[in-house]
């Protein structure tokens, strides 16, 4: 079905829709509301979704009613449109509702947000109702990874923390709950493992296969540090490492310097996760040492 005003993805058991008029902010007029219900009901058709992630772009997710459309309109246009029917009609879509909310949501596009059944806000969203606000972190490859941290403010209420575990469990995966610190749950203590094992390698204590193998088959993990970081991607490692650090200014969350050179030099993980990556640990170990 083609639309004008929304871009609409499937990546099952998620539904994307994204609102589309960058240069008026996303101003809601008639046919995008149009578009947005029939998209949403389709969805709820479409037995692979299970959820609709709904969201706009950095600038603003709606930065309310498009006003020009407003003004130019005869009460008779605005009879035979009656957009409070497909207000209606968006409220009566079955299948949970997550907006991803940056910039602007303004008049009816904060309203917009609100019919939202959860909304996981960025840095730089800028709405008044802030005990919805929330976030959901999926980890890589999101399609596979059972675990989602949900992420809450110490203005989050309990009701909508509960609506998103209800989400996530709705998809097939397993919520968990984190305060909104640095690198929340599953991200400290990995990063935490993954840098006390460079500190074993750069300290010649143990090679990297034998310190794969001993947390592989001493604590039972499908991956060694190193296996898994070159899955994520030796980039992503990094970027995360570089984030944790300028949040907190901890010193024990600077990048081992191993780290910063392979993928200074093109090493970014196991090439065929990374296109154009010379290589991992192995790789870059066994050319440079």
């Amino acid at each position: 079905m083609p639309f004008s005003q929304i871009l609409v993805e499937t990546e099952p058991p998620i539904g994307i829709i994204r609102l589309n008029r960058p240069k008026v902010l996303n101003a809601l007029n008639f046919e995008l509301l149009r578009e947005l219900v029939e998209a949403l009901e389709a969805f709820d058709r479409d037995d692979r979704i299970r959820a609709t992630v709904l969201t706009g772009n950095d600038d603003a997710f709606s930065a309310g009613a498009d006003i020009k459309e407003l003004s130019e309109a005869t009460p008779v246009d605005l009879i035979q449109r009656n957009q409070f029917a497909l207000w209606d009609r968006l409220k009566k879509t079955a299948k949970p509702i997550i907006g991803a909310i940056s910039g602007h949501a303004l008049g009816g596009g904060c309203e917009l947000a609100m019919n939202c059944d959860i909304i996981i806000a960025s840095e730089t969203a800028k709405l008044s109702k802030k005990d919805r606000l929330l976030g959901m972190h999926f980890f890589n490859p999101a399609q596979i990874t059972k675990l989602v941290e949900i992420v809450k403010t110490d203005e989050t209420s309990e009701r909508a923390i509960q609506e998103a575990a209800k989400i996530v469990e709705s998809i097939g995966k397993t919520p968990i709950i984190a305060q909104d610190e640095p690198g929340f749950i599953a991200n400290r203590l990995g990063l935490t493992l993954y840098l006390q094992a460079s500190k074993l390698l750069e300290e010649e204590t143990a090679n990297i296969h034998d310190i794969d193998l001993a947390m592989k088959l001493g604590y039972n993990h499908p991956m060694g540090p190193f296996e898994l970081a070159d899955f994520v991607g030796l980039d992503t490692r990094l970027r995360n490492l570089e984030a944790l650090f300028q949040a907190t200014g901890d010193e024990k969350w600077i990048p081992p310097k191993a780290l910063r050179e392979m993928v200074n030099q093109g090493y970014m993980g196991d090439p065929s996760r990374r296109k154009g990556s010379k290589g991992g640990y192995h790789e870059f170990f066994e050319t440079t040492h």
